[in-house]
């Protein structure tokens, strides 16, 4: 039976309390549009002055505000609690770690309303903490196969784990090429071999790696350039790096951009070389845009890049291995085109918006029958 036509009266409370729109939240907005489009009625709880606040009502969702100061905001369990029994959903589902997890399943619990929660890293936590936080969960959905082997490490059972990967727009990400945009927005000549990275300046992303190995390359290829999107505690750092390098020619930070989506298929190459990742919305677009990947080979890459078929995978914090990749495609443009064609397929078969909202269908329904 066709999941929309199980349940067409369903209801579902999400709630996300992350400050900004990254990959996960936007995640929720696609998740909610695409289960609105099969006769779910949504509501989301999200966090007062947070950016997906203010995206999901210019998308005309049905949205409240409620502030929540974090994980100790012992409070927001009873804001959260008054809100869900005058919503009086079938089910909630929350969807981020600041605050939504453990404090979001006591609310649901409170109030006898079923809840799942989606995990989004694969950070490692003792076997208690992840009891206390997960207990009142009927479900918890893993973006990827390596979080959920970290949640079966910390001792969440098989019955209770599911995965449902992370999805992208393919359709949104296969824009025209638009050199000339590159060229006044970030100085980029049409030219140039333009490499993008897209992660938050922090240590675990590896930004450190793909600097030291362009440092390698800029005599060989001088007409590289790399555009680093993002914001974090390191910026300041990873910037006085690329000068002590000599990169500044080569390198431009450009901040967080909530319109990247739109002009990422202008690149040449997406490199992501985090050292630990849970899945990798970034490789995911950049996938989707026809680009292809160079990444470290670790568990989260895997499930996100094939290696020899949607882009490269090279040892960890190996920047020498990670210069020879980008070496490797910057000469051989056949090879990245062929790269990036099975990245868009790969998108378009296994990632695509409607098979993540049908596979969460699958679960809702499963709990909510079982409640009943």
């Amino acid at each position: 039976m066709p999941a929309e036509s199980c349940l067409p009266q369903m209801k579902i409370v999400h709630v996300e309390t992350g400050r900004h729109f990254y990959g996960g939240a936007q995640q929720v907005t696609w998740l909610i549009q695409g289960l609105a489009s099969r006769q779910i009625d949504n509501v989301l709880i999200c966090a007062r002055h947070s950016a997906i606040h203010g995206v999901a009502r210019d998308l005309g969702l049905a949205v409240t505000p409620l502030p929540c100061a974090g994980d100790l905001d012992l409070s927001f369990v009873w804001r959260l609690r008054r809100e869900l029994s005058r919503e009086s959903p079938d089910l909630v589902h929350c969807h981020s770690r600041r605050g939504a997890d453990f404090l979001g399943g006591q609310a649901a619990s409170m109030v006898g309303i079923p809840a799942v929660v989606s995990r989004r890293v694969d950070n490692v936590e003792p076997a208690l903490m992840a009891s206390l936080r997960y207990r009142r969960f009927a479900k918890v959905i893993a973006i990827s196969d390596n979080i959920a082997s970290v949640l079966r490490d910390a001792g969440v059972s098989d019955d209770r784990l599911a995965v449902i990967r992370s999805a992208v727009d393919v359709q949104q990400m296969q824009q025209e090429r638009d050199r000339a945009f590159l060229e006044s927005e970030f100085g980029i000549e049409p030219s140039a071999f333009a490499i993008a990275i897209v992660a938050q300046l922090i240590p675990r992303k590896g930004h450190r790696f793909l600097l030291k190995a362009l440092a390698e390359l800029k005599n060989s290829y001088p007409k590289m350039r790399l555009v680093i999107f993002g914001n974090g505690v390191l910026d300041s750092e990873l910037q006085r790096l690329s000068a002590a390098l000599g990169l500044s020619e080569f390198v431009s930070f450009a901040g967080f951009r909530p319109d990247l989506d739109n002009y990422l298929s202008s690149f040449d190459l997406l490199v992501h070389p985090a050292m630990r990742e849970g899945l990798g919305v970034a490789m995911l677009k950049a996938s989707a845009a026809g680009l292809p990947v160079v990444a470290f080979d670790v568990a989260g890459a895997r499930e996100t890049v094939r290696h020899g078929e949607t882009g490269l995978l090279v040892p960890v914090e190996d920047s020498k291995a990670l210069a020879a990749a980008i070496a490797g495609l910057i000469d051989d443009t056949a090879e990245r085109k062929r790269l990036g064609e099975n990245g868009r397929n790969l998108m378009q078969k296994e990632f695509s918006i409607g098979y993540m909202v049908e596979q969460h269908l699958k679960i809702y329904e499963a709990v909510v029958n079982g409640r009943r």
